[in-house]
């Protein structure tokens, strides 16, 4: 489904100026840390009261929020906050911030603030969400990697939410060609949730971006997660969505997408699998259908430049060599002689290239899986590993 299909808006903000100086980013802590008062309910007393001191002000007086609210307010340290975030190497950006993703400035209950560690989160034209099951099929895996690292060495990032199945390999791809990818949470930015992705979240937080909207130290909530997709959606120029049942957040994400007037594309899978409900149903909607990363970068107008692409890939001079030979499935031998190398050689290169995911091994034949392949005219040296005066 084209962005220009369908749009909604626009939706109530925040003042211009909120967040702006010291007593306002003091108030956010605090209120970030709030658990029982929705942003929709936030933005409205701001609206009211011009500023987050204020608001803060009004809640802890009693006049807005729950009695828990309240309390909590009026019990929280904004400094500890602080500190809990400079602990965890997080940073707070703030609506007044001119590091704010404009982006999530056009969606509707932004976050008056967000949590940072790492790269500044991109700009809306340079990011794309990819979402989908949590337990996915091993193909459905393999696509989202697939599109993770397609998207990453076309300089796009790749935004998801890191859970286990679709989410962890879209991030995984990304990573795997040392690209760009972001990753937003639903609980406090130093409690990595799930458990099972959190050296996937660390790596990620060293290698690229985590994101939240909850204060440090807040634990992960049921309610938090559908909230935490609008902010995956708005972030992105386009979501797609790889797997999904009826009733996944996969599905959420993608109305938020659409609601926000941003591109879906959805992987068709097979019309007997449950997990293929949620991308059919979107492509019944209009929603893009795509087949491979290939087909994404070229609806999203996106080419890989072989010198871009290989630039990411941190292989050495023997792998480029080897890489830039493949033009179609071919026969190591056949690579070897073109190359003008021994046939050992090749193989274990082969080998290399095929255990990082840059070819595979089609009955006996290697073909790329890159969509563009590095120049061979581009000047190497020659290869350590690789003997030019060797038989072939």
């Amino acid at each position: 489904m084209r962005s220009e299909d369908r749009a909604g808006g626009p939706w109530p903000t925040w003042p211009p100026t909120y967040g702006s100086d010291e007593e306002d980013r003091r108030a956010l802590f605090v209120l970030s840390a709030l658990r029982g008062i929705s942003p929709r309910s936030l933005i409205s007393l701001a609206v009211e009261r011009g500023s987050a001191a204020s608001t803060l002000a009004w809640i802890r007086e009693g006049r807005a929020g729950s009695d828990n609210d309240q309390a909590f307010a009026r019990a929280l340290d904004p400094d500890a906050i602080a500190g809990a975030a400079k602990a965890c190497g997080a940073r707070l950006i703030t609506w007044a911030s001119v590091d704010y993703p404009s982006q999530l400035r056009e969606i509707h209950d932004p976050p008056g603030a967000i949590y940072v560690i790492g790269r500044t989160p991109p700009d809306v034209t340079s990011a794309v969400a990819t979402v989908g099951a949590r337990r996915c099929t091993a193909s459905g895996r393999e696509a989202a990697h697939a599109i993770g690292r397609g998207l990453a060495l076309a300089g796009v990032t790749v935004v998801s939410g890191a859970a286990r199945g679709i989410d962890a390999a879209s991030h995984e791809g990304a990573l795997s060609v040392q690209g760009p990818t972001l990753a937003v949470l639903g609980s406090g930015l130093d409690v990595p949730y799930p458990s099972a992705s959190r050296a996937l979240i660390r790596r990620i937080g060293a290698a690229g971006t985590l994101v939240s909207e909850y204060a440090p130290a807040t634990p992960p909530s049921q309610h938090h997660f559908p909230a935490r997709n609008r902010i995956v959606a708005g972030l992105c120029r386009a979501t797609v969505v790889v797997e999904g049942a009826r009733g996944s957040g996969s599905l959420i994400t993608a109305e938020h997408a659409m609601e926000f007037g941003r591109d879906v594309f959805a992987l068709a899978g097979s019309v007997t699998s449950a997990l293929s409900e949620v991308p059919l149903q979107l492509i019944r909607e209009g929603a893009t259908l795509i087949r491979d990363a290939e087909d994404l970068l070229s609806d999203l107008g996106v080419e890989v430049l072989p010198t871009e692409a290989t630039e990411r890939l941190g292989l050495d001079d023997a792998e480029l060599r080897v890489l830039a030979g493949i033009v179609e499935p071919t026969l190591p031998d056949r690579v070897a002689t073109s190359l003008g190398v021994g046939i050992h050689e090749v193989v274990a290169v082969l080998m290399r290239l095929e255990l990082r995911g840059f070819v595979r091994n089609v009955g006996g034949r290697y073909e790329t899986t890159l969509k563009a392949r590095p120049h061979r005219d581009r000047p190497v040296r020659p290869p350590a590993d690789v003997d030019p005066g060797s038989a072939a």
